[in-house]
């Protein structure tokens, strides 16, 4: 219901609706102002069309006498009464009769001359030299007429009466006509006018529809040009033009702000992985640092004098210096990936050649441990991937696994399967090891750099501990699943990749 009102509302305060409006205000002033001329004049001008006709008549009346031929002057007298409704009436200067229409007439006459004086001007409309026209209101017999009483160049004296209806009765019937032709125009103009504003409104409301869109961006809405040469048609092509126009510009500013939008958060991308190389470097770097120092003072001050002594520290600086070299370089790697910096190469495959190579790179430390190797996959199994990242991958579980491999119930096993899943068209590659399970609240903490879940990793293995969070890094670039899951007798690492 408000919803309602409140369009009611906004649709009195369009502009259709104040042209229509005004225009049948307009209308109705028109007619009102007509009634009130017809009131005001009217009378007047009845008067004096009367006064005219008669004083016309008069003048036609004496020619006739002035032209001396009487022959004919009765039929057309008689003509001209029927044609006009008047009476008319001549007598001579001696008082005798020449003409009369109305024996009435004469008797009406005499008692006019009588009763109105017409020495009095009371109701005296024209007079000259030979004619007076009086307007007559005969109360007691409930007529009235316009009288002329002139006198014809040869001596005659000429009457001439005209029925005269009241003036305001005339009025009246001219105010109620006026009316009812006011409100028909009325009901007439009020269609033309709906028409008419509508035909000018709907180009404003169209301009008012696009404008209100290009407010809020949108400048889908163009303005359909007609051939029409007229203000509200260029005001069209005007608000087209500044329409592409702001859409280029507003498009463009867009993609500049993209653009800055980027090379904000490049800029704090590379600000963030800065700060976290800086802060893992010098976490990570204290102990090999210390170790190198140490052992390069012992040198320095002879603490050993014998060779064999010497090439010791030597080694161990020279070992941790290559675990520094690894690390770091490790860290690069893994900030460039984690934060977009790395392109991939992929391309087609074997994987199963892959993880044999892996295998094989290994061989020494699978038989330092005495760990069996299961791996039955003969067959290629091609994937499209990175094959330099994905070696990575394998690698660390490959490794990790050998780290963290122990006897199982007489076991001590590696085991990698190659699995495709039809419905998803994923290769899932897995490495199980016989050992002890990870701890629950472990699961999805050893994916972080530089974890360690217990002692047991320590730097006797070799590792930098960065080498899951490389496989998190890679496969996140790739949106492919990776985890771990704890097994009866092991632990299980998998990931996946596009066939």
């Amino acid at each position: 219901m408000l919803v309602k009102m409140a369009k009611t509302k906004n649709n009195f305060k369009s502009v259709r609706f104040k042209l229509f409006f005004t225009m049948c205000i307009i209308i109705a002033v028109i007619v009102l102002c007509l009634i009130g001329i017809n009131n005001v004049v009217l009378e007047s001008f009845y008067l004096y069309s009367k006064t005219n006709t008669v004083r016309d008549v008069y003048d036609k009346i004496n020619d006739y006498y002035n032209s001396n031929s009487t022959s004919s002057i009765e039929e057309e007298l008689k003509r001209i009464a029927f044609n006009n409704s008047f009476d008319i009436f001549i007598e001579t200067d001696q008082n005798i009769i020449i003409f009369s229409t109305d024996r009435d007439f004469i008797s009406t006459i005499n008692m006019v001359v009588d009763n109105q004086n017409f020495e009095n001007n009371r109701n005296l409309i024209y007079s000259d030299d030979k004619v007076e026209i009086r307007r007559i209101d005969d109360t007691e017999n409930n007529i009235n007429y316009i009288l002329l009483a002139g006198t014809l160049d040869n001596g005659y004296s000429l009457y001439i009466r005209i029925p005269a209806v009241p003036i305001e009765q005339s009025v009246r019937i001219s105010n109620q006509a006026l009316i009812l032709i006011g409100f028909i125009i009325v009901i007439i103009s009020a269609f033309i006018a709906s028409y008419v504003s509508k035909k000018f409104t709907a180009p404003i409301l169209q301009l008012n529809d696009i404008t209100n869109k290009m407010a809020k961006f949108d400048f889908s809405q163009k303005y359909r040009i007609v051939d029409t040469d007229d203000e509200i048609n260029e005001l069209g092509k005007n608000i087209n033009t500044m329409s592409d126009k702001l859409e280029r510009t507003i498009k463009q500013l867009r993609e500049n702000n993209s653009e800055l939008e980027k090379d904000i958060e490049e800029k704090s991308k590379i600000d963030e992985m800065r700060k976290q190389f800086i802060s893992d470097v010098s976490h990570e770097l204290k102990t090999p640092i210390a170790l190198i120092q140490g052992y390069a003072e012992g040198l320095i001050e002879n603490v050993n004098t014998d060779d064999e002594s010497r090439k010791f520290y030597a080694e161990v600086i020279l070992d941790e210096s290559n675990k520094m070299d690894t690390l770091v370089k490790q860290l690069l790697e893994l900030m460039k990936l984690e934060y977009g910096k790395r392109e991939f190469n992929n391309e087609e495959f074997d994987i199963v050649e892959l993880i044999n190579e892996v295998i094989r790179k290994c061989k020494v430390m699978i038989e330092e441990k005495n760990i069996t190797i299961k791996f039955e996959e003969n067959s290629p199994v091609i994937v499209n991937a990175d094959d330099f990242y994905i070696e990575q991958v394998v690698t660390n579980y490959f490794t990790n696994a050998i780290k963290h491999a122990k006897e199982v119930n007489g076991i001590k096993q590696i085991k990698i399967k190659i699995e495709k899943n039809k419905e998803t068209n994923k290769i899932r590659i897995s490495v199980f090891n016989t050992g002890d399970n990870i701890a629950e609240e472990h699961l999805n903490k050893i994916w972080g750099r530089f974890y360690k879940e217990d002692t047991s990793r320590n730097r006797n293995d070799g590792g930098t501990g960065i080498g899951l969070a490389l496989v998190k890094a890679i496969m996140n670039n790739y949106q492919n699943d990776y985890g771990v899951i704890n097994k009866e007798n092991g632990v299980e690492f998998y990931f996946e990749l596009d066939s």
